[in-house]
């Protein structure tokens, strides 16, 4: 768990938050990271557990034919990374605050594939 005054990333609040997303458990992959705490990837920051909620809360009201699970946010951009239910550990990279049906920018087949890119662009070899 990561706490640092308000900013709580946990896998706690996100267990809490599985209660309130029908038919949706975050991938254990995605759990372990942030048991370990890699919350912060430079460009990519995973969001508290209070962001992923009031997140979860927004992306419903703007992309109303997609359940949507934000996890992870730019600091350049609105860009954000989701799961979606019924998509296993898919991860779906959206540009917040597109036209609904052009919010998709890029997918990845798995958490772990997500993680690897985003820790490539850290170290600069993507």
């Amino acid at each position: 768990m990561i706490t640092n005054n308000d900013y709580t990333v946990s896998v706690a609040g996100m267990k809490e938050l599985e209660a309130i997303i029908p038919n949706f458990s975050f991938p254990q992959s995605y759990l372990k990271i942030v048991d370990l705490g890699l919350v912060d990837l430079e460009n990519w920051f995973l969001l508290s557990d209070e962001l992923v909620k009031n997140r979860y809360i927004d992306l419903k009201s703007r992309y109303r034919k997609r359940n949507l699970i934000p996890f992870a946010g730019r600091y350049d951009s609105d860009d954000i990374a989701c799961f979606e239910t019924g998509f296993d550990d898919h991860v779906f990279i959206i540009h917040d605050f597109s036209d609904e049906g052009w919010e998709r920018k890029q997918e990845f087949d798995s958490f772990w594939n997500w993680f690897l890119s985003a820790i490539k662009e850290l170290i600069g070899i993507e």
